[in-house]
C-alpha cells in the first residue's frame, strides 16, 4: 500500500515517478500493490496534468512518465494530511485485496519526532492545539498517526503490519519508532533528509514479486540494501540520463558517470535504516538505565556530547545548534568525553539494544557515526521555548515519553528536576522555571592584537588573541564589512578556526577543549571574501560551515537564500550546501528561515537562488539584532554551482573570534581593518 501526498511544489515529481517505477513491477496473483496519489496544482505538468487525488490498481508497464496502470477512483481534492484520509486509504485496500502479510508505505515530508504529511490544498483542517502548531500548522503529528494505525487495524481485524515505510526525511527517531511499535513488526525510516530520487521501488518489489513468501525482516532488509544505488534514474541508461539532464542541466554531456559512479556521488549524506519494531521496548529500558547513570556525572559533559554527537538536519531553523542526534554517536562520544564506571556499562548495554534493534543500516561518508536511531536532544534556548519545548514535545511524542525517562532527563538536564525511579508521568517544567544550560560558558576573549590596521592582497593581517573559560565548543574567524550608509555590519564570512587538538569519535571529527581554560588563537587574514557563481554570472555571499572538517576542502559548507521555480514563481527558503567548493545538494524548507520539513531537490533549468545577506546592527532599536536582505540572484542552467575567492570591496571591516559554547551560546571580539 502505497500512501503518496505529492500535493507538494518540491515532492510531485519525485513521488510520481516512485510509483512510476512500482508500475514497472506490478502486481501478482501473490502480490498486490495499490496506490492513492495525491498531485499538486502548477507543479509537474506531466501525464495530463491532473490535480486531485487518485487510487490505481498498479499493473506492469515500463513508461516512467506516465501511468497506464487501472485508475479505480477519482477522489478529488482530498486533504492527505488528515488521519481519516489515511484510515479510509488503508482500511479500503486491505479489505479489498486481503493478503497474509502487509507492507504500509507512507510518503511525503517528515519532520522526525513532529511528524509530517503537510497538504497545502484544500488545507482548512483545524490545527491542534499544542504550541507547536502555531508555527507547523495542519499536518499529520505523530500521535494523530499513532491513533490512525490503531484504527485501522482495528477496521481490518489484522494483527500487525508486517512493514511500516517512511518514505520520508528524519523519521528515524526512537521517538516514531516507539510509536509505531504496536502496529508493525518491522520499520524503514531515514534518520537524514532523503535524496530527491526517493526509495527505489523497482528493485525491493521486484525481489518481493519473485519471493513473495519472504517475511517484513527481509523485505525491509532489501529496501535498505537497494536504497539510492539499484534505483532505476541510475540503473536505466536512459532514466539516468535523463536524471543527468535534471541535475547537471545543459552541461549533462560534461558529466557522463557511470551507475556506480552516480550512486556513490548521491549516497555521500543519506541514512536508511530498517529496524526490528520488537526490540525498541529494550531499547527504551537501555535509554532509560543510562540517562540514570548520568545523573551522577558532570552535565557539562554530557552537553559537550551533545554538541559533538552526529546530528542532522535541523527543522527549527540555523539559531539554534541541531537537535537531531544519533543515539549511537550520543553515547560513543559521552563515553569518549570521560563519564564514569557505571555511565560507560549502561551505555555499553545501551548500544547493544541498538545494535539488537537495527537489522540493517546504511549511511554515506558524511553521515559517518550514525547507528540508525535518532533522538531529539534541544539545546537549552530550544527546550526552553513551548513550541519546540516539553509542553508540545511531550504531546506530540506521547507514546515515548510515557514509556521513557528521556523526557524527565530533559527536565533534570536544563530545570534540575529530580529524575524519578520510572516513567510515571509527563515531565513539563512549571511556569517560571529556571532553564540553565549545563554547557554554557563563561567565556572571554582578550582584546585582538593585529600586526596591522591596514590590509591588503600582498599585505596580510595576523590576529593574535586568548579564549578564556570553560566549556568551548567551536571557535570561528568572522569577517565583516562595516556600511556607513546601513549603520550596520554585512557578515562576509564564518569559518572554522581548527583546533590544535582534536577528537573522533566512529568517523565524527570534532575540536577537543576539554582541558583547556586559556586557548590561544594565532590566525592570519588575507582580504578574501567569497562569492558563488553559475557559472556565468557570480554573487558575493556568506559561506558558512555546517560540518567540522579535518581541512576546509573536507568540511562542508552552506549559503542561504531564496528558491524559486521558473514553473510558477513560488518561492522558497532554501540552503545551498557545498562540500569543499563544489555544489553537492540544495535543500528547501516548507516555513520560513530554515524551519519546518526540509527536503534534498534537483534544480531545473531556469529556476533562482537570491543570496541572503547577514547584517549585524549597530544603531537604533535593532542595535545589536541580526537580519537578512536579498542580495543577487543567479540561475540554474549550463554548469553546477561553486564557491570561489574573491575580492573584498575597499572599507572598514570588523574581523574576528567567534566562540560557541557547548550550549550554543556565542562570544564575539573584534577589530577594525581597513582593506586598501
Amino acid at each position: 500500500m502505497l500512501y503518496q501526498d505529492a500535493d507538494d511544489q518540491v515532492l510531485e515529481r519525485d513521488i510520481y515517478l516512485d510509483l512510476n517505477e512500482a508500475e514497472r513491477v506490478g502486481s501478482t496473483n501473490r502480490v498486490h500493490i495499490v496506490a492513492q496519489l495525491d498531485r499538486f496544482a502548477a507543479g509537474y505538468s506531466g501525464d495530463g496534468n491532473w490535480t486531485s487525488a487518485k487510487r490505481f490498481y498498479l499493473t506492469q508497464d515500463d513508461d516512467l512518465e506516465r501511468l497506464n496502470s487501472r485508475e479505480l477512483q477519482d477522489l478529488g481534492e482530498v486533504d492527505m494530511s488528515d488521519t481519516n484520509t489515511l484510515i479510509d486509504f488503508a482500511t479500503w485496500a486491505m479489505r479489498s485485496y486481503p493478503a497474509d502479510k502487509y507492507l504500509l508505505i507512507l510518503s511525503d515530508h517528515g519532520m522526525g519526532w513532529p511528524g509530517g504529511w503537510t497538504d497545502p490544498s484544500p488545507g482548512r483542517r483545524a490545527k491542534p492545539n499544542i504550541p507547536l502548531a502555531q508555527g507547523f500548522g495542519s499536518m499529520m503529528y505523530l500521535m494523530d498517526l499513532d491513533t490512525a494505525l490503531g484504527k485501522i487495524l482495528a477496521n481490518t481485524g489484522v494483527d500487525k503490519f508486517d512493514v511500516l515505510g517512511m518514505d520520508a526525511c528524519l523519521m528515524a527517531h526512537i521517538e516514531v519508532l516507539s510509536a509505531l511499535e504496536p502496529y508493525a513488526r518491522y520499520a524503514v525510516a531515514s534518520q537524514e533528509v532523503e535524496p530527491a530520487l526517493g526509495w527505489a521501488y523497482y528493485a525491493f518489489l521486484s525481489r518481493l514479486v519473485q519471493n513473495p513468501g519472504m517475511d517484513g525482516a527481509q523485505l525491509a532488509k532489501n529496501i535498505v540494501a537497494s536504497y539510492v544505488e539499484s534505483d532505476v534514474r541510475i540503473l536505466d541508461d536512459e532514466a539516468r540520463a535523463q536524471f543527468a539532464q535534471e541535475r547537471y542541466g545543459l552541461m549533462a554531456m560534461f558529466y557522463q558517470e557511470s551507475a556506480a559512479e552516480l550512486a556513490r556521488n548521491m549516497s555521500t549524506n543519506v541514512t536508511l535504516s530498517a529496524v526490528d519494531l520488537s526490540a525498541i521496548p529494550a531499547v527504551r529500558s537501555a535509554l532509560d538505565g543510562w540517562v540514570q547513570a548520568l545523573t551522577d556525572v558532570n552535565q557539562s559533559g554530557v552537553a559537550g556530547a551533545r554538541t559533538y554527537a552526529r546530528a542532522f538536519t535541523s527543522i527549527f531553523g540555523s539559531q539554534v545548534p541541531a537537535s537531531y542526534l544519533d543515539l549511537g554517536s550520543l553515547v560513543s562520544t559521552m563515553q569518549r568525553s570521560g563519564g564514569s564506571t557505571r555511565t560507560d556499562a549502561a551505555g555499553d548495554a545501551l548500544l547493544s539494544a541498538i545494535k539488537s534493534a537495527v537489522i540493517a543500516e546504511r549511511h554515506g561518508q558524511e553521515r559517518t557515526g550514525s547507528s540508525g536511531i535518532s533522538i531529539y536532544f534541544p539545546n537549552s534556548r530550544l527546550y526552553a521555548t513551548s513550541q519546540a519545548g516539553a509542553p508540545s514535545y511531550t504531546a506530540v511524542a506521547q507514546r515515548f515519553v510515557r514509556s521513557s525517562l528521556w523526557d524527565d532527563f530533559l527536565a533534570f538536564h536544563y530545570v534540575g528536576r529530580q529524575l524519578p525511579a520510572q516513567a510515571e508521568s509527563v515531565a513539563v517544567p512549571s511556569e517560571g522555571a529556571t532553564y540553565v544550560g549545563p554547557g554554557a560558558g563563561e567565556i572571554s576573549i582578550d582584546d585582538i592584537e593585529l600586526s596591522s590596521s591596514v590590509a591588503s592582497y600582498d599585505n596580510p593581517v595576523t590576529l593574535h588573541t586568548w579564549v578564556r573559560g570553560s566549556r568551548i565548543g567551536y571557535i570561528y574567524l568572522l569577517v565583516g564589512y562595516f556600511d556607513p550608509q546601513q549603520g550596520a555590519i554585512r557578515i562576509d564570512d564564518i569559518d572554522y578556526i581548527l583546533g590544535d587538538d582534536n577528537q573522533e569519535v566512529n568517523g565524527v571529527l570534532y575540536p577537543d577543549y576539554a582541558n583547556q581554560n586559556n586557548v590561544e588563537v594565532e590566525v592570519e587574514w588575507e582580504p578574501t571574501v567569497y562569492a558563488i557563481t553559475d557559472g556565468e554570472q557570480a554573487a558575493q555571499a556568506l559561506v558558512r560551515p555546517q560540518i567540522y572538517g579535518a581541512s576546509p576542502e573536507e568540511s562542508v559548507y552552506s549559503v542561504m537564500g531564496i528558491y524559486t521555480f521558473a514553473s510558477n514563481g513560488q518561492q522558497l527558503y532554501a540552503i545551498m550546501q557545498f562540500l569543499g567548493d563544489q555544489m553537492r545538494d540544495v535543500l528547501t524548507y516548507t516555513e520560513s528561515a530554515g524551519t519546518g520539513a526540509a527536503r534534498r531537490i534537483l534544480p531545473q533549468a531556469g529556476d533562482t537562488f537570491t543570496v541572503l545577506d547577514r547584517w549585524l546592527s549597530l544603531s537604533g532599536s535593532n542595535k545589536g539584532q541580526t537580519y537578512y536582505t536579498q542580495g543577487d540572484t543567479l540561475t540554474f542552467g549550463r554548469e553546477r554551482f561553486y564557491w570561489l575567492d574573491a575580492d573584498p570591496e575597499e572599507g572598514e571591516y570588523a574581523v574576528g573570534v567567534l566562540v560557541e559554547d557547548l550550549d550554543g551560546n556565542t562570544y564575539e571580539q573584534y577589530a577594525a581593518i581597513v582593506v586598501q
